[in-house]
């Protein structure tokens, strides 16, 4: 019967890559997680319990999403976007156009690799792909520079710089409790193999755009960013703070999230730029319904014969082959039927028992990854329409190769840095 609960899974996740007509995620997705209980596949009871020990984890993702959300109508991001254009421009500090002979592709790539490491491991990579890039694919046109490696880079960096904090991605999110570490522990041990990410990925980018990085950044006219938005900033870094400190104090860091995203929000509400109707909205209720039906069906085949298989050929160790061959089948598993299920697959897998060390390069897997197919992260596809819109020309042939390039060495360079640090 988990066969049933798998093909209802694909359907659900085709759907939500196709939304037609824009539909939520749910639509098909809750339908189908009441089907496998309706036909016994998951009984009742079971759904219940995956769907109350999911809740805290859902309503950090609502606060996340609301906190991105209310930074962006604050300003935070087209602010960023227009200092990193500054920064990249020739002449930003003698003030004379052609002066600053440092301007260069290379330099506007480490910028945006930058802004959008910080931005996900900071906000998540919803943020990344929905607010960052956005603002980013125009300043490129103002810059008159080609979009694609800065383009790509928010993508790759949405997925694979989501390692570093339980915050920075819903498959953290899921497998934070797993770990039984603390929020600072969790990110202290994934700080290296973030770097290594970061550094392995922005080599392998100068390699691959080699020739569109050859554009030194030439604009017209150099736009002021104006003053940081404080407030926000300030506001943001509290947030961060309190996550760390949550475990000292003794309060789960769901209510940090979720006390950042209200003061957040009330700083938007008294700005005017935007309305209580839009903020609700912004905590995409449709989606967080679509990840309580995830784990409904992943439940389904879970206890089943795939998920004992699955078990069965999971190593227990902690040795550095140990580790890449998780971190490998978990990549595997998300490019087949995307990232969430795949971490919630996996984490069943791994069992409630499993080594801190074991989750962690069960992670690396599920967000590293994801870039190699389309379907490896909802995060590809939001990405892929938005620079469609802009008028960006994407291929798979293209899409896949970066990911193939990227991949490989990024995960087990990766790899290799949890397993010196754990």
């Amino acid at each position: 019967m988990d066969v049933v609960s798998l093909l209802l899974l694909v359907a659900a996740l085709a759907f939500a890559v196709w939304r037609p007509r824009g539909l939520p995620e749910a639509t098909v997705a809750v339908p189908a997680a009441l089907g496998v209980v309706a036909l016994g596949v998951v009984d009742a009871d079971r759904a219940w319990s995956e769907i109350t020990a999911l809740a805290s984890t859902v309503l950090f993702l609502a606060a996340l999403l609301v906190l991105s959300y209310a930074c962006s109508v604050l300003g935070v991001f087209t602010w960023l976007a227009a200092v990193i254009a500054r920064r990249a421009s020739p002449g930003h500090e003698s003030g004379s156009p052609g002066g600053d002979k440092r301007a260069s592709g290379h330099r506007l790539l480490a910028l945006v690799f930058g802004a959008a490491a910080l931005t996900t491991a900071a906000l998540s990579l919803d943020a990344t792909v929905l607010l960052l890039t956005p603002v980013l694919l125009s300043m490129t046109r103002s810059l008159r520079v080609s979009a694609r490696p800065y383009s790509y880079a928010t993508v790759t960096l949405a997925n694979s710089a989501s390692t570093l904090m339980p915050v920075s991605n819903l498959t953290n999110l899921l497998a934070f409790a797993a770990t039984g570490l603390g929020f600072v522990e969790f990110t202290l041990l994934m700080a290296l193999p973030w770097l290594i990410t970061l550094v392995v990925e922005f080599m392998v980018f100068c390699l691959c755009f080699c020739g569109d990085l050859r554009q030194r950044p030439h604009p017209d006219h150099i736009e002021d960013p104006g003053p940081a938005p404080r407030l926000p900033l300030m506001l943001l870094a509290i947030t961060l703070v309190s996550f760390g400190l949550s475990s000292v104090i003794g309060i789960e860091p769901v209510w940090c999230a979720v006390v950042g995203a209200v003061v957040m929000a009330a700083l938007a509400l008294r700005a005017r730029t935007s309305s209580p109707l839009r903020l609700a909205l912004s905590a995409k209720p449709g989606f967080l319904l679509f990840v309580f039906a995830l784990g409904v069906l992943v439940a389904g085949i879970s206890d089943g014969g795939i998920g004992s298989g699955l078990a069965d050929i999971l190593p227990s160790g902690t040795g550095f082959y140990d580790l890449l061959i998780v971190a490998a089948i978990s990549a595997v598993i998300a490019n087949l039927i995307n990232n969430i299920p795949a971490a919630l697959l996996m984490l069943a897998a791994l069992g409630s028992g499993a080594p801190a060390p074991l989750v962690l390069a069960m992670l690396l897997g599920v967000n590293i990854g994801p870039t190699l197919t389309y379907l490896g992260s909802l995060a590809n596809l939001l990405w892929l329409k938005l620079v469609k819109l802009d008028g960006q020309k994407v291929t798979v042939r293209e899409f896949t190769t970066v990911g193939m390039v990227t991949v490989p060495v990024t995960l087990v360079m990766s790899v290799v840095a949890l397993w010196a640090v754990t």
